[in-house]
């Protein structure tokens, strides 16, 4: 125990219980029947089921556009807490963490709430609503971070050579502030595509995401069938985690 690596031994003990395990008993339950039996009939099934492909389909239109609504809300807003001549007080930028006090499924919630007091009918509208007031602060904080730690001198580099401040934001701001408008998108996309409980209650059901289809397999006690869908889910993030991650080590390498 008088060893640093020793004191590894509970966080590797927590990973191989709940994150190694976990993602071994969902590999086994897709790739079986209700007999334990090897078969790949649970993984076709997210392609062959229109219901299922439908579904999937209509959650990656969905998830695009919470994100491109995110980034043309989020970015703004990231520009103007990381200036310090537009932002002077660090209250301001507590304020944007204020919502994420509250639990997710209270706000969207209310949400819904509000729409029926309005009168206003749920649907897609209400459902990227919702998605982006509660996705929203995901993406301006990873924005917000790297605008922060951005080299001014850059900036200032440009407008000492004459730019234009078009110029400034389109050549130097927006491509150095890259990295955090890919980890905002993956921090919003990705949940999007996966969520059920915003769905389901902004839309009163008629609008089910991939991750309302996960559920309702779940919940119908089809664990095999349910278990393919998920990895297929965590195939999905894992190859977008990939390239996204070549994407930041490009923008990196870019600027040496």
């Amino acid at each position: 125990m008088n060893k640093r690596s020793s004191w590894a031994l509970p966080y590797l003990i927590f990973m191989i219980l709940f994150v190694v395990l976990p993602l071994l008993l969902i590999a086994v339950y897709a790739f079986s029947d209700g007999n334990g039996h090897f078969t790949f009939s649970n993984l076709l099934a997210f392609f062959t089921e229109p219901k299922i492909m439908n579904s999937f389909l209509v959650s990656l239109e969905v998830a695009l556009e919470n994100t491109l609504i995110c980034i043309l809300i989020g970015y703004p807003v990231a520009f103007i807490l990381a200036d310090k001549n537009l932002n002077k007080s660090a209250v301001t930028v507590v304020l944007f963490i204020l919502p994420m006090w509250i639990n997710a499924l209270m706000r969207t919630m209310a949400t819904a709430e509000i729409f029926n007091a309005l009168g206003i009918q749920l649907g897609k509208g209400t459902l990227l609503f919702g998605l982006a007031y509660d996705y929203l602060p995901f993406m301006i904080y990873p924005i917000y971070n790297v605008l922060n730690k951005m080299d001014k001198s850059y900036i200032e580099a440009a407008q000492d050579l004459g730019a234009k401040p078009s110029t400034v934001f389109l050549k130097v701001t927006l491509p150095l502030s890259m990295p955090g408008i890919v980890s905002g998108a993956m921090m919003v996309f990705m949940p999007t595509v996966s969520t059920f409980a915003i769905s389901e209650i902004l839309t009163n059901n008629t609008i089910q995401l991939f991750g309302s289809i996960i559920q309702e397999q779940f919940y119908n006690m089809m664990w095999n069938q349910g278990a393919a869908l998920s990895l297929v889910m965590l195939i999905i993030i894992g190859i977008t985690m990939f390239f996204s991650n070549n994407e930041e080590s490009a923008n990196e390498g870019g600027l040496l």
